[in-house]
């Protein structure tokens, strides 16, 4: 039953990958690459559990799974660096609140 589960979660990273992918390639977004490539590397993690011997040591799988979350957080830092330099405001002013100013009373 582990092994048909496995095969599940990889097919389905699978699946989000090639979807990520296509919206990259519409949209041009590199976010969306970024979310490819963590699934096509979970996908991978999931594989590898399901090959890897249940008497062996694991440990060096989930390094692969580390891998996964540190292109997601690298896509998401991408993704607002860019825009902060697209609108010309600077970093550190980018999260002051845009309106009308008002007057003092």
């Amino acid at each position: 039953m582990r092994f048909y589960a496995w095969g599940l979660l990889t097919m389905a990273n699978v699946i989000a990958a090639m979807f990520f992918l296509r919206y990259f390639r519409e949209s041009r977004d590199r976010l969306f690459a970024f979310f490819a490539a963590a699934f096509a590397v979970m996908a991978l993690d999931w594989l590898g559990h399901a090959l890897t011997p249940p008497t062996s040591l694991r440990h060096d799988i989930y390094i692969v799974r580390l891998l996964a979350f540190a292109l997601i957080i690298a896509g998401i830092a991408d993704k607002n660096r860019k825009e902060s330099r697209s609108r010309g405001v600077p970093v550190a002013s980018a999260t002051r609140p845009r309106g009308p100013a008002v007057p003092p009373s």
